[in-house]
């Protein structure tokens, strides 16, 4: 039996690797996809105020720290038993989308839209963003960006600062907004609705319109079929920020619906000896392994698994966009693994007009943004939608407050099973006996785990196990006088 190994995997948020065995024959025995980094975050949480976990959560991670610092604000707000204002709502909601927006874009334009821009067997030199720039033009790479600087600037107005921001208190906000920056959250709120539309379109330009793509998306090789969930409104259509939860089977009946209290009765943590990240599983059906169907209790998260679990977008532009996807397809749910790049563009436009809806509620002017909590503290669960699935932020405390146990599902975990899943399916889809072993194949078995724009820093929580570490001791004429080494 021999191995490949593709280390480090590439164009994703944190670390990770996939090592795949093949038997004597040159076909695939199996794959597994590693995270070595330790899970830990929760353990830092313990023993500090609760209301200190806004201002530390959103440090699990740089690219979705607005995640971490909603989930955890609704989790103290529930903590503390107080129903912030609605204009605080509104204005969370707001910023959240925003964020939404722009973390989307910088998955499908850097991340995952290079395979399908340059091609998934290119010249690595090519497959990314400095060649999407050069295929796809400059104005586009600007767009690109104002999408992102726009989106940290309703961040930095509502939350305070642009990146870990601090806005968000248990209770609401700590600060209201004026009509001068209502009319500029309207303004950036038609820009990124305008860019969502615009990003659609290319998709359907180098994507739906490729029949060499259209052909690995429909393959074998990336389809599973796996349950469904997403946070849904009372009508059952997509809210990233508030609502109950509805899981979907495979095909596409509704399995349960719970609200943030109760996940414990519905989600359960499995444990494997090869992976420091947990993999989640629905209780009523159990673990049965790494295997798809309606007897596994393997689950998907993230766009894909939403727009799937819901009956609906909120919006319409979005909701025309949701039904062409459907109709494309000819199916519901959609099984294609790469089809959450789709269901990604889909969101983003969705996260554009609710800008725009709120940025039109005359309401969030409103200097009503906060309730001081006077509750007793004990026990709450926060729950949002982050860009990579379901966050879940579950905190107990003691009478001050105090945390005693911390526990968080963070999106990519949700994701975890069916990311091992579909390596293995690509592999076995690409790697066949007598068949070169490319950078190209390999690339292809990497868009499996890449469609789910996976955040693994983030959701093991901590640094890697083996963190290099070299301090060494100058005098003032900068000569070496001591050197300590951990970098083994």
């Amino acid at each position: 039996m021999s191995k490949v190994t593709i280390d480090p995997i590439t164009r994703l948020e944190g670390h990770g690797k996939i090592e795949i065995f093949l038997n004597d024959e040159g076909g695939v025995a199996n794959a597994y996809f590693q995270v070595p980094e330790l899970r830990g975050f929760e353990r830092f949480c313990e023993g500090r105020p609760v209301e200190e976990l806004p201002r530390i959560t959103p440090r699990i991670c740089g690219v979705c720290p607005d995640a971490h610092h909603m989930a955890s604000a609704k989790a103290c707000d529930a903590v503390y038993h107080v129903d912030i204002p609605s204009a605080a709502k509104k204005l969370r909601e707001l910023w959240y989308s925003a964020f939404m927006a722009g973390d989307h874009a910088t998955h499908f334009y850097v991340l995952g839209g290079p395979d399908f821009v340059m091609g998934p067997t290119a010249d690595p030199a090519e497959r990314n963003i400095l060649g999407v720039i050069q295929k796809v033009g400059l104005d586009v790479a600007k767009r690109v960006i104002r999408q992102r600087k726009e989106a940290h600037e309703v961040i930095e107005m509502l939350g305070g600062k642009p990146t870990h921001p601090v806005g968000a208190l248990p209770g609401g906000l700590s600060k209201s907004i004026n009509e001068e920056e209502r009319a500029r959250l309207l303004e950036i709120g038609q820009g990124m609705v305008e860019f969502g539309q615009f990003s659609l379109q290319l998709f359907g330009d180098v994507v739906l319109k490729n029949p060499d793509y259209m052909d690995l998306v429909m393959s074998d090789a990336f389809t599973h079929r796996t349950y469904y969930l997403g946070l849904m409104d009372d009508d059952n259509r997509v809210n990233f920020y508030d609502g109950h939860v509805r899981v979907v089977d495979p095909d596409g009946r509704e399995f349960v619906r719970f609200t943030a209290p109760e996940y414990t009765e519905v989600i359960a943590e499995h444990v494997e000896t090869w992976s420091y990240l947990k993999f989640p599983f629905l209780k009523k059906v159990g673990w049965k392994g790494l295997v798809d169907g309606a007897d596994s209790g393997v689950y998907r998260s993230a766009p894909l698994a939403r727009l799937n679990a819901a009956e609906g977008m909120a919006t319409p532009l979005a909701q025309e966009a949701y039904e062409t996807m459907y109709s494309t397809f000819g199916t519901k749910p959609v099984h294609q693994t790469l089809a959450y790049h789709w269901a990604r563009l889909i969101e983003m436009l969705y996260a554009g007009e609710r800008v725009v809806e709120l940025a039109q509620d005359p309401e969030i002017t409103s200097p009503e943004v906060h309730k001081v909590p006077d509750a007793t503290p004990d026990e709450g669960v926060g729950m949002v939608e982050a860009p990579r699935g379901l966050l879940i932020h579950h905190y107990r405390t003691d009478s001050n407050g105090i945390v005693e146990r911390a526990n968080l599902i963070v999106g990519t975990t949700n994701n975890k099973a069916a990311i091992c899943m579909s390596i293995k399916r690509a592999a076995e889809g690409m790697i066949k006996p007598g068949k070169e072993i490319s950078e190209g194949i390999l690339n292809i078995v990497e868009m499996a785990f890449r469609a789910y724009d996976p955040c693994f820093g983030c959701a093991t929580h901590a640094l890697p196990g083996h963190m290099p570490l070299i301090v060494t001791v100058r005098d003032t004429q900068g000569n070496v006088l001591q050197e300590i080494r951990r970098d083994g």
